[in-house]
C-alpha cells in the first residue's frame, strides 16, 4: 500500500552558499500511512517546523522529494499544491494564522468556502468541539492565545481533510484542553 506520505532523502537548506550554515533537514525519510498518527519531538531550531512546511507543499525541499497521496509535489506546481491544501489537507500552524478582520465564525467558515461547502453547522460543530461554542462573533484580538490556537484547529478539521498537519497544536493550551484538542485531532 503506498503511503499517504512521503518523503524521500528530503534536505532543506536556508543558506546553502554559507558554508558553516548547518541544514535543517538532512536527507529525511519518512512513510506515513493512512490512519497513522505520528508525532516529532525536538529541540527548538530542529527542524520540526520545516519538515511540516515541506509536507504541506508551503515551502520547497534543496533536494529529495515529498509525496502525498502518491503525487510528487514539486510536480504538481503553485496551482496544484494551492488545490491539495485546499481541498486534501488541513493545518494548524504554530502562529495560528487567523485573519485579523473575520470573526471567529468566518475564519472557519472560509475553509468550508474555499472549498465549496459553505456550511455554517459544520462551522457550529466545530467551535462546538474545541469549546468556542458562543464565541463566533469575537474577533482575534479578543481571544487568548489558547481560544486562537482552538479557533486555528477548528477551522483545520471543519473540512474533513484527509490529512492534518499540526504543529504545536497544544502549545498554547492548559493541560485538559490539550488533551480533548489531541482526543479530537486523533479521532478518538
Amino acid at each position: 500500500m503506498t503511503p499517504i506520505i512521503r518523503t524521500i532523502d528530503l534536505w532543506k537548506e536556508y543558506n546553502p552558499i554559507e558554508k558553516h550554515s548547518p541544514p535543517a533537514l538532512r536527507g529525511t525519510n519518512l512513510d506515513v500511512g493512512a490512519g497513522e498518527i505520528i508525532a516529532l519531538y525536538g529541540k527548538s531550531g530542529s527542524g520540526k517546523t520545516t519538515l511540516l512546511n515541506l509536507l504541506a507543499g508551503l515551502d520547497h525541499p534543496t533536494r529529495g522529494r515529498v509525496e502525498v497521496e502518491g503525487r510528487d509535489l514539486e510536480s504538481l506546481g503553485e496551482g496544484g499544491r494551492n488545490h491539495l491544501r485546499r481541498e486534501r489537507l488541513g493545518f494548524v500552524f504554530q502562529f495560528f494564522n487567523l485573519l485579523p478582520t473575520l470573526t471567529v465564525f468566518e475564519n472557519v467558515f472560509l475553509s468550508l468556502e474555499l472549498v465549496g461547502r459553505p456550511d455554517p453547522g459544520a462551522v457550529h460543530q466545530a467551535l462546538k468541539a474545541v469549546g468556542l461554542e458562543g464565541k463566533e462573533a469575537r474577533f482575534p484580538h479578543e481571544l487568548s492565545g489558547g481560544e486562537q490556537q482552538r479557533v486555528a484547529i477548528a477551522r483545520a478539521f471543519v473540512k474533513e481533510p484527509a490529512i492534518i498537519l499540526a504543529d504545536e497544536p497544544t502549545g498554547n493550551l492548559d493541560t485538559r484542553t490539550g488533551d480533548q484538542v489531541l482526543a479530537l485531532l486523533t479521532g478518538r
